[in-house]
């Protein structure tokens, strides 16, 4: 007899053929999130859970779910997991890191580009009809290639966006709570800065961190000295997200 599982969300036609063939596999199959009483409902006389972040695997879902083995999060974190309660109920909690790592990094290089040659706003500009012709300096924005990028949070993607930079012949200092070995440094020609350092030198500053105490924070921004701060691929729990303007001591409104 086939193991029963439950599916908070529609997966791709790979995976799905993997589990029909393997599984009792039901699924969510509406645009929206289930509601909390649909999957506790749900999840009563299911083996296995494929849930995302939008689901908690908490005691009220482990006491509900009581033939529950194994809870899949098809997601890099797991803030919604609750691994101690799984640990003494004996279900084992997995993720999937790895998986979106250069993809990640692939966007937030697309986000610093974007922000340092102000893509969004002559994207707005064209599309409102406002726009009266070309001008000598409009909307001008900054080179990439040569400046200096700083990258807070050096762990997989943060490393990823240093080789992304070094076909930029971009300066990579970097800020960590942990300091990357003299190898990885090396290979990727990263320099360490503590996080008073880092904003000081920085033409662009990339956050790649969990919301952590200790971290840098967005209202952070406000102490850089240089243009840009693309707050691209970031962390969890609001560390992460687009690009904002401030004004650059005496030299006009810039993008960052």
């Amino acid at each position: 007899m086939k193991p029963k599982i439950f599916a908070t969300h529609r997966l791709f036609d790979p995976a799905r053929t993997i589990l029909q063939e393997n599984c009792d596999a039901e699924y969510w199959e509406k645009q929206e999130r289930p509601p909390r009483e649909e999957v506790l409902r749900r999840v009563k006389d299911k083996e296995g859970l494929i849930c995302l972040l939008t689901e908690k695997v908490n005691d009220e879902l482990l006491l509900a779910a009581t033939k529950l083995k194994i809870a899949a999060n098809v997601a890099v974190g797991f803030d919604n997991i609750d691994v101690a309660a799984c640990t003494r109920r004996g279900v084992i909690a997995t993720n999937t890191p790895g998986v979106l790592d250069e993809t990640t990094a692939d966007f937030a290089w697309t986000l610093l580009m974007a922000v340092a040659r102000r893509l969004g706003e002559g994207d707005a500009l064209a599309r409102s009809g406002d726009w009266k012709g070309w001008d000598l300096d409009q909307l001008v924005g900054t080179d990439v290639w040569g400046k200096t990028l700083g990258i807070v949070g050096f762990g997989r993607i943060g490393k990823a966006m240093a080789r992304r930079a070094s076909g930029f012949r971009m300066k990579v200092i970097y800020t960590d709570a942990v300091r990357a070995t003299a190898e990885a440094e090396q290979e990727l020609r990263a320099e360490y800065r503590d996080i008073n350092a880092l904003l000081a030198e920085s033409d662009f500053i990339s956050i790649h961190t969990p919301l952590l105490r200790g971290e840098i924070r967005a209202h952070e921004a406000d102490r850089v000295p240089s243009q840009h701060v693309a707050r691209a691929g970031g962390g969890r729990g609001g560390a992460g997200g687009g690009a904002r303007e401030r004004k650059n001591r005496g030299s006009g409104t810039r993008r960052i």
